[in-house]
């Protein structure tokens, strides 16, 4: 059986600290840190199931991209340049997202069917996304799909 990301994250936390890897240890250790504020969350402590720590992972990921742009409109490009590289560590751990043809095909497939359905324009995105969401899962951000979703029923 392949070890839980949990593990996974247990383990490589340990070979980047023998590495003295600073920037993948200090990642790994706020991952993992992540993850166990997660586990005490809320009224008992739990050990969470793989696609939790996968959407806590998803979860950081966004932040780290968020910071990245904050910092670069204060003029911080250093603390952009580390955000940016702290989140293609977590990248490594989270499935593969859709490619944006991909994603596009899909939207267009139920914007269709939305459109048959009777509706139509700006009106349809709540059909539309209804429809998109359980389609595609946890392979492209919500707000990916949104913005996918807001062209299409614009153009």
């Amino acid at each position: 059986m392949a070890p839980s990301t949990k593990e996974t994250l247990r383990d490589d936390l340990t070979t980047a600290m023998r590495a003295r890897n600073e920037l993948r240890t200090a990642t790994l250790r706020m991952l993992l840190t992540a993850v166990k504020s997660a586990e005490v969350a809320g009224t008992s402590a739990r050990e969470l199931a793989d696609d939790e720590v996968l959407a806590v992972l998803r979860t950081e990921a966004k932040k780290r991209r968020e910071s990245a742009e904050a910092f670069d409109g204060a003029g911080r490009a250093d603390s952009a340049d580390r955000e940016r590289a702290e989140e293609a560590v977590i990248a490594g751990y989270l499935p593969a997202q859709l490619s944006d043809d991909d994603l596009r095909a899909l939207v267009s497939e139920e914007v269709a069917a939305a459109s048959a359905g009777g509706h139509t324009g700006m009106a349809a995105m709540g059909a539309v996304m209804g429809r998109v969401k359980p389609r595609v899962g946890q392979l492209a951000e919500g707000g990916r799909v949104a913005a996918e979703v807001r062209r299409q029923l614009t153009a």
